[in-house]
């Protein structure tokens, strides 16, 4: 039985459902270990794998690549790197701030270095770059796909507004269009379903949420009286509030009706959201893994889903 695929955005790139993050590789999971969670994603099938160059220059004693390296030396003992969709982004990396044309192609060199590939499969601008003309970026970024640098290109982090304004600039110019958009989006944090996700809708672009589950909250560790021991301790403990705990009592009510974990169900959640083509996640370990590839599996009712919304709804969504 084949592994399941959906086309992204407007391309011909097929992927996998669920996107596998690299973020935690040379952070928090060592080079054996984020071998043992790639090795385990590509034998489930998976194919859609996502970092960027920046990751991760945070950590004491990292300049920054240290994922995109990891993910190389896993790519260079394959057979079948084409048969994975491999994301980056540049923009956040130490030496290769911002997104002028020529910081773009020394980064995307530098990366190609890095994944020891010829081409990378979708290349984001990860943040937004005011001080360069988005003519400039959006050209740099088209002319790497002319030279076989970069198979298709994608946004994160911009404005609604930038969006629009990005597409002007691609119409205007003749210019490869982007495919995809990747927001920070989940059960907790539903502020792109505001005017983003009609933007996706309007451009065409699939949709990558990053922070899937919420920095771990959706796991549902986090928990009154629970103390985790976790570099994203405090960024996920935020949202134990009144609404994060009632999110959290519906997620174990639906986990508990299909014999599932709350991560799973909240990946569903968001796997099934309109324009959404396959949630980020992250995995420390092959145990944590098998939580996040159930999720492609798991089929919510339409009550379930309701559920859901309406539990991690706010009270401003409330009045509306």
């Amino acid at each position: 039985m084949s592994a399941p695929r959906t086309r992204l955005g407007s391309s011909s790139i097929e992927v996998y459902p669920l996107s596998l993050g690299g973020n935690v590789f040379g952070w928090t999971a060592d080079e054996a270990q984020s071998f043992a969670v790639l090795d385990g994603y590509a034998d489930a099938g998976g194919n859609f794998i996502d970092t960027a160059d920046g990751y991760s220059h945070w950590v004491p004693g990292n300049h920054g690549g240290e994922s995109e390296r990891v993910i190389g030396r896993w790519l260079s003992h394959r057979t079948d790197r084409d048969a994975f969709v491999i994301a980056t982004k540049v923009a956040s990396h130490p030496d290769f701030k911002g997104l002028a044309p020529s910081n773009v192609k020394a980064a995307a060199d530098a990366s190609l270095g890095r994944l020891q590939v010829d081409h990378i499969d979708l290349y984001y601008a990860h943040f937004d770059d005011h001080t360069i003309p988005l003519a400039d970026t959006v050209g740099a970024l088209s002319e790497l796909v002319d030279a076989g640098k970069v198979r298709a290109i994608a946004i994160s982090n911009y404005s609604p507004e930038r969006i629009d304004e990005w597409f002007e600039v691609t119409e205007r110019d003749g210019l490869h269009r982007a495919v995809a958009l990747q927001p920070h989006y989940n059960l907790v944090e539903r502020t792109f379903e505001d005017d983003l996700r009609e933007r996706a809708e309007r451009h065409g672009l699939g949709v990558v949420p990053y922070y899937s589950l919420a920095a771990g909250f959706l796991t549902g560790k986090y928990r009154d009286g629970i103390q985790v021991d976790s570099a994203r301790a405090a960024g996920a403990g935020r949202y134990l509030d009144d609404r994060g705990r009632r999110v959290l009592e519906t997620l174990d009510e639906v986990a508990a009706a299909h014999g599932a974990s709350v991560a799973s169900v909240a990946l569903a959640w968001l796997r099934d959201q309109p324009t959404v083509v396959a949630p980020i996640a992250s995995a420390r370990t092959p145990e944590q893994l098998q939580d996040l590839i159930a999720s492609v599996t798991l089929e919510l009712t339409d009550d379930e889903l309701g559920a859901l919304t309406d539990a991690s709804a706010t009270q401003e969504d409330e009045a509306a």
